[in-house]
């Protein structure tokens, strides 16, 4: 699977920056190695990678710690410009600063993803209530489809999605109620080989009944949505199903 370009050039400077802030922190400092403690320089070069872990990634964190211990290390400890040390204190200094840098960058980390767990839930949600609000306002199934083709796009993050109604003609992969992709009859491992080429089949089933399916057209090359989104997939294709299901009873075709 290819990374987009923007998530690449991303994660390379936020890398960068794990490398070179504790750097020019370090050089920064350099005036106070003699009038400030070497604990109080530690302290403060943890505070470049708090900021680093909380801006970057969990790798861009991880360097920062590393980084900042060496740093403090060769600027900081005696013999100077050296990554010796001669003192148990500063190396005690400098492995604490390494240590305490890492859980910094974990905790970041684990902060930003429970945030955006948090905000991507909030907005299925939303999703689910926009859609269910439309079905309930007695408008129109064809509303109600082109509705859920619209969020599918945005929840699945597709180049296209379309409709068939009632139609079920030739076997292309097929995304199932539990949120896992067929192939031939064979679960397709998404997080390995990506989406499966051509279109894939949505089915709007309701009480067991077939109204007609999605046809999704991923992004060539882009990653899967993850299983959260996919199961929001299957569930506003089944409030599309529910939407047809009640016109259909509604027309007399179906007793």
């Amino acid at each position: 699977m290819r990374i987009p370009l923007r998530d690449a050039v991303a994660v390379a400077v936020a890398v960068a920056a794990g490398v070179v802030a504790p750097f020019a922190a370090a050089l920064v400092l350099l005036p106070l190695r003699t009038s400030v403690t070497h604990t109080n320089l530690a302290l403060l070069l943890v505070v470049v990678v708090v900021a680093v872990s909380a801006l970057g990634n969990r790798p861009a964190g991880a360097l920062a710690a590393l980084s900042a211990a060496a740093w403090f290390d060769f600027f900081h400890t005696e013999p100077y410009q050296s990554f010796h040390v001669q003192d148990r204190a500063d190396v005690e200094t400098a492995v604490l600063l390494l240590v305490v840098g890492l859980i910094v960058s974990q905790l970041a980390a684990y902060g930003r993803t429970m945030k955006r767990v948090a905000v991507t839930d909030a907005t299925h949600l939303e999703r689910l209530h926009r859609t269910t609000r439309l079905a309930r306002s007695r408008t129109s199934s064809g509303d109600v489809v082109q509705r859920v083709r619209q969020e599918l796009v945005d929840v699945l993050e597709l180049r296209a999605c379309r409709f068939e109604y009632g139609t079920l003609i030739g076997r292309p992969p097929r995304l199932d109620p539990d949120g896992t992709v067929q192939v031939d009859g064979w679960i397709w491992d998404l997080e390995r080989q990506g989406w499966p080429e051509g279109e894939i089949e949505l089915r709007a089933v309701v009480q067991g009944r077939y109204q007609g399916r999605f046809l999704l057209t991923p992004e060539p090359g882009s990653v899967p949505a993850p299983p959260e989104a996919r199961l929001v997939a299957v569930d506003l294709a089944a409030q599309a199903a529910a939407a047809l299901d009640e016109d259909a009873v509604s027309a007399g075709r179906r007793p």
